[in-house]
């Protein structure tokens, strides 16, 4: 996840002055049996080999720390603290920072991928921004694959905790995700961190985070209105309860 919403000095703590913390949140190894999805998902759906895959919104590199192996990637944040922390999980990956909804790079890849950073377009015209962007740098032939954490379908309130020791540092979390008006487009997570320094020291730290809630049918639509043919799967995580929504889009050999 990473933050792509506006100012990103207005972005969630967690991406700026504790983004040395992220991976104590979520370990990039609790990633291996999603990015396999995505890897054979994104392979199945194309219509030509998959070389080169440009992510959008990659974070801490989590999921490039596995589809690194099957690709070559090209890593957009845009954070740079975000970027940062990528770079020393993936020395080998090209990063390069960006925007999602406006970033123009003046090349084309095999297949596009977007994760859980895709949650931070709130409104239709975001989503509709970085479904155009997955589009200009998707050759035609190739394969864009979004996976956002939730549906207006699916959404339910939900409370989780977690956490993960570190060299000389630990971090645990208690997490909140509540939808405070179900007639927009705008669901709530807010996180308490707990953070203990090398020297037993622990602070608390408060952190909102703003993410985009719509019907399956609005991502279908924009995705064909982007230029997409567009399909809708489902990924049942063995470690989750419900099925992950994920949206396929191919840009059409012809027009």
């Amino acid at each position: 996840m990473s933050p792509l919403q506006g100012d990103p000095s207005e972005s969630p703590k967690l991406y700026r002055e504790l983004a040395d913390w992220f991976h104590l949140l979520t370990r990039p190894e609790d990633y291996a049996e999603e990015a396999a999805f995505y890897i054979e998902t994104l392979r199945a759906s194309a219509e030509h080999p998959i070389h080169t895959v440009l992510e959008l919104g990659s974070g801490g590199g989590n999921n490039a720390s596995h589809m690194k192996s099957e690709f070559h990637l090209t890593l957009i944040d845009i954070s740079t603290e975000m970027i940062a922390l990528s770079r020393r999980l993936n020395p080998e990956c090209e990063h390069i920072q960006g925007d999602m909804r406006t970033f123009r790079l003046g090349r084309d890849f095999d297949a596009v991928f977007v994760h859980d950073a895709i949650g931070y377009m709130t409104s239709e015209a975001d989503l509709r921004s970085a479904m155009q962007t997955a589009f200009v740098h998707c050759r035609p032939g190739g394969a864009a694959l979004f996976a956002p954490d939730a549906v207006r379908e699916t959404f339910r309130p939900v409370t989780d905790h977690g956490g993960h020791d570190g060299d000389g540092r630990a971090l645990r979390y208690v997490e909140w995700t509540w939808d405070p008006e179900p007639a927009d487009t705008v669901y709530v997570t807010d996180f308490a961190y707990l953070l203990r320094e090398s020297s037993g020291d622990v602070r608390v730290a408060y952190d909102r985070h703003l993410l985009g809630l719509f019907p399956r049918a609005t991502w279908m639509d924009l995705l064909v209105e982007t230029g997409f043919k567009a399909r809708a799967l489902l990924f049942q995580h063995s470690e989750e309860e419900r099925p992950l929504d994920v949206f396929v889009g191919l840009r059409p050999t012809r027009t």
